[in-house]
């Protein structure tokens, strides 16, 4: 079983990215609210709030400070559930912007981006999502080794195991990884923009939408939250 090369390797980094920034959820739902009401630099500052919480998560796993965390779940517990709080607080700020949007008088000043960059860190330090990726995959990636990318690839039963092997603990694996959330914080806001400028009704929809995310994910980690306490 050879390993990758260095592109390979990359590459499967990027792939690491991309996997752990794109799925729906409440960061994109923040980042998509900031898109389509004040544009492309309030999205990807948005974004970028959210990609410092991954680089803080990066040097406390690092440090094996995150190893704590895992060991410790009343303390996780106490997370999740003030990362369900505070999307509740944020899902009624999303509402209140989606009526914003609908009487079209949403803002675009640079105080209002720099609120969805903190928004977007601070609802990202507590985000389940984020803590349970460098509880596992994260400190796996960054323990020397390899990892075979294609093993587990859904519906195809092991038929591409082998086929790309890297080496975990690699530079060129993380900056892969950081380079895959770089990718995706510049063009789902710009594809969002772009969608938006040619249908009218698009801004309001994905307001809406994202305020239903953050609310309805904010009730389930709180729910998650309270269980891990009592």
């Amino acid at each position: 079983m050879a390993v990758a090369s260095p592109v390979a390797t990359l590459g499967a980094g990027v792939v690491f990215g991309l996997a752990l920034a794109a799925p729906p959820g409440p960061m994109n739902a923040v980042i998509a609210e900031e898109s389509v009401l004040r544009g492309w630099l309030a999205g990807f500052t948005a974004g970028l709030g959210a990609m410092l919480a991954d680089a803080c998560f990066f040097v406390l796993a690092l440090v094996g400070v995150v190893t704590v965390v895992r060991e410790a779940p009343t303390l996780r517990a106490v997370m999740v559930l003030a990362g369900g709080a505070l999307m509740l607080y944020f899902a009624v700020g999303a509402a209140a912007s989606t009526r914003e949007a609908l009487a079209g008088d949403a803002a675009t000043d640079d105080v209002v981006t720099g609120r969805g960059f903190r928004k977007a860190f601070v609802l990202a330090l507590t985000n389940p999502y984020q803590i349970a990726f460098w509880l596992t995959v994260g400190v796996g990636l960054l323990d020397p080794g390899t990892v075979d990318v294609l093993a587990k690839t859904p519906y195809l039963e092991g038929a591409l195991a082998g086929v790309l092997v890297v080496e975990t603990g690699s530079a060129l694996l993380l900056a892969g990884l950081f380079g895959g959330i770089a990718c995706w914080i510049v063009g789902f806001p710009a594809a969002l923009v772009a969608a938006g400028r040619r249908v009218d009704r698009l801004t309001p929809l994905v307001a809406g939408a994202s305020a239903v995310v953050l609310a309805g994910t904010g009730v389930l980690f709180v729910a998650d939250g309270l269980r891990g306490l009592f």
